[in-house]
């Protein structure tokens, strides 16, 4: 067996930049929302749509998102002991899923763990689009391990929220949670 090495891809939502044409991005809603509701798969106008959002030139001004999940992962990096590293988009942003897992098995990562920022149970990219890609993706990768780490533990999340709040509550005898 050869050895392990590990990735680690973190993947946000993706925002839409503040500057991108509002007419292009209701196309592109509607052309995802027509072809989910016909269950067939995208077209070449949606690719190019969904391609150019994904390009649009950002700063942080343009997309705070997208500048906001970079600086966590610039806080996460280190926590990792070493693991290759990327972040990664549902939509409106690049690089995609697919994208991040690609160049991490071709910078030398065969057991990539994926972690979400979406903490709750029922969204659609957390619950049901990932794993589908995930479920891609492994077909096509059969030789690297490729997991999810999701859902979440809601009491570890919980926690971590009520240990944030404790930072903005005025409470003199100390936490509130």
């Amino acid at each position: 067996m050869s050895e392990s090495r590990k990735g680690v891809v973190l993947v946000g939502h993706g925002g839409i930049p503040k500057d991108y044409p509002g007419e292009l991005v209701t196309k592109l809603k509607r052309l995802e929302a027509q072809r989910r509701a016909a269950g067939v798969p995208m077209s070449h106008e949606e690719y190019e749509l969904d391609q150019k959002i994904r390009r649009w030139p950002r700063t942080p001004e343009t997309d705070p998102y997208q500048a906001g999940l970079e600086v966590l992962a610039t806080r996460l990096e280190p926590l990792l002991h070493g693991a290759r590293f990327s972040t990664a988009y549902n939509e409106f942003c690049t690089p995609t899923l697919g994208e991040a897992i690609e160049q991490q098995i071709a910078d030398g990562a065969n057991d990539i763990t994926v972690i979400s920022t979406m903490f709750t149970p029922g969204g659609s990219h957390s619950e049901y689009e990932i794993p589908e890609e995930m479920a891609e993706l492994r077909q096509k990768f059969p030789d690297v391990t490729l997991t999810y780490a999701w859902p979440f533990d809601l009491g570890k999340v919980a926690e971590m929220l009520c240990e944030h709040l404790d930072r903005f509550q005025d409470n003199p005898a100390g936490k509130s949670c």
